[in-house]
């Protein structure tokens, strides 16, 4: 069975960050293949015009207004994901922070479901200048691997989502509010996780229209490098190793 077989009628995708961008474009494709959506975000006005907009008059897409630092909206979202739709096939966890606990029922591992969460390349790559961010982002990845892991013997599959240059509502401060040529759309995402799904891949690297596949494959190449050949970190942007992190990686065949 395919991870991507959750995108089948009758499935329920329940989406934190489904207020714009790539939630949103997330849930737009699982409605678009029969899904019955919940989506949730913690600006609720986004969520009734989204409603408005893109799914009027849909009984299969449920909207909540939620905290997602908060153990008790947490809870109160389970109960209303099971009083309307009865399971959880598919979960993008597209914001938030983690918190200790259990969903509280170890069936929904055994059925055949997927977890979706979103991290950054800024977490893999490593560049300089928001070291924070960074390391909350490598966090993110080195869960997903965790998850991915415990869940390994279960039909549960776990997807680590790695958008590239995407133009959403966090990127549309731009001068002119044009989408930047070099940027993907959310839907773009979307198409590529619901393909790359559907080949049961852990690692959903999106390229972008100015960075490729085998861009990210080079640089991220790189900055594995720094570790095993002991050049020091962030080499790729130091000025004396600049030249030969670009000669070599011009050299890949990755």
């Amino acid at each position: 069975m395919s991870p991507a077989d959750v995108f089948s009628p009758g499935s329920t995708a329940l989406i934190t960050g489904a207020g714009s961008g790539i939630g949103l474009a997330i849930a737009k494709t699982c409605r678009s293949k029969g899904l019955r959506t919940l989506l949730v975000d913690n600006n609720e006005e986004a969520l009734e015009a989204l409603t408005k907009t893109h799914f009027p008059n849909d009984s299969n897409v449920v909207t909540s207004k939620v905290d997602v630092s908060s153990a008790s909206d947490w809870q109160a979202l389970k109960k209303l994901a099971l009083d309307k739709f009865g399971s959880i096939e598919f979960l993008v966890l597209n914001a938030g922070r983690g918190l200790r606990g259990t969903w509280g029922d170890d069936n929904y591992f055994r059925d055949p479901t997927s977890i979706v969460i979103t991290g950054s390349k800024q977490g893999i790559t490593n560049p300089p200048g928001n070291p924070a961010y960074n390391a909350s982002k490598a966090a993110v990845k080195t869960l997903a691997e965790h998850l991915s892991w415990d869940l390994k013997d279960t039909s549960t599959s776990v997807h680590l989502l790695v958008p590239g240059w995407t133009y959403t509502g966090l990127t549309r401060a731009t001068p002119d509010g044009v989408k930047p040529a070099g940027a993907w759309t959310a839907e773009q995402v979307a198409d590529y996780l619901y393909e790359k799904m559907g080949k049961n891949e852990f690692y959903i690297i999106c390229p972008d229209n100015d960075v490729t596949e085998q861009q990210d494959k080079k640089r991220m190449t790189w900055a594995a490098g720094d570790v095993v050949q002991r050049r020091p970190p962030l080499s790729r942007w130091r000025g004396e190793w600049k030249q030969e992190a670009e000669e070599t990686m011009a050299k890949m065949d990755v």
